[in-house]
């Protein structure tokens, strides 16, 4: 049976047939085709064939693997670890013009988790697995933008974590949860604080899921995106039961300076009872409405770099307010509860090619959060169930990224200190005393690296 040559086979031979045909003599070298199947090999090493001619197909992705350092108080152990501030992937993207005007296209992304950076504990090691990022196809025009149709970001997500720096696949100074805050809480006595159904995670303190107030998430949606209008692009999306948001990015660059800011608001009314919210964290649910869902929020960032120094500063802020909790634990017999979440965060730094092998990045981070009162979880205290009335969580560190530009590789070594709040209701009485639990720090160093491919 006959083998259709490939792609690459074929165009070998056009590179090479004018050397062949001036070839006189049997004496002549052909010299271009004298390395040809290594030239072949390479070509399908490094060429991505699409499904056919009309759709141009580019894949790329990377992976991001760390060993995270880490003592709760009491307990210090080192686990390696997808980062998942950037966890590993791979994506298709395809893009066919049909005419001046107009193109279509589509986005395919899948995450690669080995062990979860966000989710391991002192018990557990994190869980693994692949997950669907983005899966959309979209109709764009020059004049009137782009509209598209799947699971995706919409106005929400990356709006509290604009970053020019080359932190933000490894130490997002927004996002704290995924730098191990899937460890338990310790009080300071050593003990683990409790819940009903196991360990309370740091991450719980921000909003029970660990989402920023602010930022959004990926879910099935309808979005458009409209053109570039002097730097500005404007955004809106829609999905679900009515969970819908509007933001707009910004970009500019300005006398050896570079921008870009983002905003965004939103309002989400629906959630699946097992997996929270579409659009953003919506955590209260009315009792015995388990779908009902009711809240708001408000998140904005912006990242500006001065080129000749490499000075940067990163600064967020985020607001989320849940209508429900409040009525859910009056329903339950307790007042006083804290519906409103907020944050800020900053990160500074330098970033220039101190070294030929590539750009150095020395950076300084800050996060604050108050997280309001958990809607859902209740804790032990004493052996008996206790209801949170109020969070916080904070965090400094500081640290290093190497780029090596020969391999796409980025090298990285960072650390952070954490201190945790959080005030609870004793028993489930509404006249009790509320209590401030005396809780321990967290310490984490992460050192690992970034490929791309």
């Amino acid at each position: 049976m006959l083998r259709r040559p490939s792609f690459a086979t074929v165009l070998a031979f056009v590179l090479c047939a004018p050397s062949l045909a001036s070839a006189a003599s049997p004496d002549s070298p052909l010299a271009c085709c004298a390395d040809l199947e290594e030239r072949i090999a390479e070509l399908e090493a490094t060429a991505a064939n699409a499904g056919n001619r009309k759709v141009k197909l580019t894949v790329s992705g990377f992976l991001n693997e760390a060993i995270m350092f880490w003592d709760d108080g009491v307990e210090r152990d080192a686990t390696v670890v997808t980062n998942d501030n950037g966890r590993g992937r791979f994506a298709f993207r395809g893009l066919a013009k049909i005419d001046k005007e107009w193109s279509a296209g589509f986005r395919l992304e899948v995450g690669v988790r080995i062990e979860n950076s966000k989710r391991f504990n002192q018990e557990t090691l994190g869980t693994g697995g692949l997950d669907v990022r983005h899966a959309i196809w979209f109709i764009e025009s020059k004049t009137w933008g782009r509209i598209a149709l799947g699971n995706t970001g919409g106005a929400g997500e990356g709006a509290t974590e604009m970053n020019l720096a080359k932190t933000f696949d490894v130490a997002k100074y927004s996002d704290p949860e995924d730098v191990a805050l899937g460890l338990f809480l310790r009080r300071k006595d050593g003990s683990i604080v409790e819940t009903p159904s196991g360990g309370f995670a740091w991450y719980r303190l921000l909003r029970d899921y660990g989402d920023q107030p602010g930022e959004g998430r990926r879910s099935d949606m309808v979005r458009y995106e409209t053109p570039d209008i002097a730097g500005f692009i404007g955004l809106l999306n829609w999905g679900v039961d009515d969970a819908w948001e509007i933001g707009a990015r910004y970009k500019a660059e300005f006398q050896g300076f570079r921008m870009v800011a983002a905003a965004t608001y939103g309002e989400n009314t629906f959630r699946r009872p097992t997996q929270g919210g579409y659009a953003f964290a919506c955590l209260a649910e009315l009792p015995g409405q388990p779908r009902d869902a009711s809240c708001q929020q408000f998140g904005a960032s912006a990242s500006i770099m001065h080129d000749p120094t490499g000075l940067y500063a990163n600064v967020a802020y985020g607001l989320a307010h849940d209508d429900l909790i409040e009525q859910t634990r009056r329903f339950r017999g307790v007042t006083g509860v804290e519906d409103d979440s907020w944050f800020w965060a900053v990160e500074a730094g330098i970033q220039r090619k101190f070294m030929p092998i590539g750009t150095t990045t020395f950076f300084g981070q800050y996060y604050y959060d108050e997280g309001g009162s958990n809607a859902r979880r209740n804790i032990l205290e004493g052996g008996v169930e206790s209801r949170i009335l109020d969070t916080g969580y904070s965090y400094v560190g500081g640290g290093i990224v190497q780029m090596v530009d020969a391999a796409a590789l980025e090298l990285y070594l960072y650390y952070r200190h954490s201190t945790a709040e959080m005030t609870i209701l004793p028993g489930v009485a509404n006249n009790a005393t509320p209590l401030a639990l005396d809780l321990d720090d967290l310490d984490v160093v992460t050192a690992g690296a970034l490929i791309r491919f």
